[in-house]
């Protein structure tokens, strides 16, 4: 058994503040839970931070772990270990003066963390679950959601499926799927937040459970193209429409339809903002429509005839002069 290092698997300094280990672990755990993580260890990632942030944001585990840290590190291998063995081994009596309070959120004990945790925590914590059972609230929970571009704008009803770990009768932890009718408020943004009071982790001595916080993330989109709070659609205009100028008809994520302009002499991929359309924000974005030249078939006497007269009278148009090259 190896000593770990409850620091860097959160990634944060040993003068981290409470706030810096708290965002620390947010951000992991949106990174590593395994219902929305796509990293090959992600589960086993998500035990080890998990199992950090457990000791560091407690201020007596921590204290504690952090003088056992210094004579670990001034000590080598310790005094605690078998002689000739290999690894750590806590010495008896290293946690006096200490008093743990249990995991705020969940199962923190040797069925959910590693040997080293519960050698240095578990004893200790059934040791005082006898005299007293703390009152905490639940630990927060984080998820995400993936919704269409309509359904951000307008906002809906949602169903969620999700993994999470319970306590059964006897208080072991259990993995269990439930199902989460979601509203989504209308308006919300990539990247937003949606909290459902109460339905994170329980709380123990009768305190009120977590919140789960769902991270928003749009799904790709046929008509949309998300980029931060903007939008992008392609626009398809006629030849005629892009050379003499349009009003055309353009439908918005939020619902309904605008008049827009197509200035004259546009070409394909030309971009056309409408200000303000886009993701709601301080500011709000934009909705930007990229011109594309949709040409008609040639498929009547009519059109062949219109294609013949335009080739005859833009006889000096070479659309591929940009690709000429001189010789050395």
């Amino acid at each position: 058994m190896d000593f770990k290092d409850y620091y860097s698997a959160l990634g944060v300094d040993k003068t981290a503040s409470e706030d810096e280990i708290r965002k620390s672990y947010r951000k992991l755990a949106r990174k590593f839970h395994p219902d929305v993580s796509k990293e090959a260890d992600a589960e086993q990632r998500m035990r080890e931070v998990n199992e950090a942030y457990d000791v560091l944001r407690d201020k007596e585990k921590r204290a504690a772990y952090d003088a056992l840290a210094e004579r670990v590190a001034s000590g080598g291998r310790y005094a605690g270990a078998e002689a000739g063995g290999q690894g750590f081994t806590p010495p008896p009596g290293w946690d006096q003066g200490f008093e743990f309070s249990r995991s705020g959120g969940g199962p923190a004990d040797d069925a959910d963390f590693s040997d080293f945790f519960s050698s240095l925590f578990g004893a200790a914590q059934r040791r005082q679950a006898g005299r007293q059972r703390p009152r905490m609230r639940g630990e927060d929970q984080h998820a995400a959601i993936e919704i269409d571009v309509a359904t951000a704008f307008r906002g809906g009803e949602r169903q969620l499926q999700l993994r999470a770990l319970e306590l059964d009768a006897q208080g072991e932890p259990q993995l269990v799927q439930r199902t989460l009718e979601v509203r989504i408020p209308a308006g919300v943004r990539p990247g937003q937040f949606i909290r459902l009071a109460g339905q994170g982790l329980p709380g123990h001595g009768g305190e009120p459970a977590g919140d789960l916080f769902l991270e928003v993330r749009i799904a790709a989109d046929a008509r949309w193209r998300v980029d931060g709070k903007d939008l992008t659609m392609r626009l398809p205009v006629t030849p005629s429409e892009a050379a003499l100028g349009a009003q055309v008809r353009v439908p918005l994520p939020a619902g309904g339809e605008v008049d827009v302009s197509v200035p004259p002499n546009s070409r394909g991929g030309r971009r056309l903002r409408l200000k303000d359309r886009g993701f709601g924000g301080q500011p709000p974005g934009h909705l930007y429509l990229e011109l594309e030249i949709a040409l008609p078939p040639a498929d009547s006497a009519a059109t062949r005839a219109a294609y013949e007269a335009l080739a005859q009278a833009a006889a000096g148009f070479d659309p591929r002069a940009a690709l000429a090259t001189t010789g050395a």
